[in-house]
């Protein structure tokens, strides 16, 4: 689909590789401004230049800060810095993500508060910063980027399976508390993605980052009059067990 977002600026936390990295690529390549950010400054480095090396139009912007999304002064600081680099607010797509995989009695706290604190907690945090940016610029889009583990539980998942069901639930709640004033919140579920993360190695079968983007665009381009509030994506043809 044809999706146009010229003059819309979007940050994109975790957007430096993987899935971050596809979404930053297809917004940009919709016209829109973004920035992105990562824990390790130099994955926002070599982030930022990939995406300008493949986007240097005149009028599409590409930045990068180093933010901790677990922290909340590191998130206050990202948006602060945002707001002198972009004007204004138009997307938010919360993609940072951890994954450790450990049952729970050998998972110690500081593991589950890492996992708990990235994939849930930082949610909060964005989505209370960009909450007023977005109604500053009268609507919006707020994506988030859960899981399928935000549904099917599974052995060894005990945090990442926590922090994904609570992540889902989060969205559903927020999307209602907030859909009359022009903003729009989606949660997209991925299934097995062919980025590395999570307990086993890339594999042909998996779905591919772009085509998590893709799904990420079609929810951007939908007409005012409708909202996509929540996406399945699974593989087509996983392994049989």
């Amino acid at each position: 689909m044809v999706l146009n977002l010229k003059g819309k600026t979007a940050l994109v936390t975790g957007g430096s590789r993987g899935i971050g990295r596809a979404l930053s690529a297809r917004l940009l390549e919709a016209g829109a401004s973004v920035a992105i950010c990562s824990r390790h400054s130099e994955s926002v480095v070599e982030g930022v230049q990939a995406l300008s090396g493949r986007f240097p139009q005149i009028g599409v912007k590409i930045a990068g800060k180093q933010a901790d999304v677990s922290d909340r002064n590191s998130v206050a600081a990202l948006f602060a810095w945002f707001d002198q680099e972009f004007e204004g607010l138009d997307i938010l797509v919360n993609n940072a993500g951890v994954g450790i995989f450990k049952n729970l009695g050998e998972m110690d706290a500081e593991e589950w508060r890492n996992v708990i604190g990235t994939n849930l907690d930082g949610v909060y945090y964005c989505i209370h910063e960009a909450l007023p940016r977005l109604r500053e610029r009268g609507g919006g889009w707020i994506v988030n980027i859960a899981s399928l583990a935000g549904k099917n539980a599974f052995a060894g998942g005990a945090a990442y399976n926590a922090s994904k069901f609570g992540l889902c639930g989060m969205s559903e709640a927020v999307m209602l508390d907030h859909r009359y004033e022009g903003i729009k919140i989606t949660s997209v579920l991925p299934g097995s993605v062919n980025t590395g993360f999570g307990r086993a190695g890339d594999a042909e079968w998996k779905i591919a980052p772009e085509d998590v983007a893709d799904a990420v665009a079609m929810v951007l381009g939908m007409p005012d009059r409708t909202l996509i509030s929540h996406v399945e994506i699974r593989p087509s043809k996983p392994p049989k067990k």
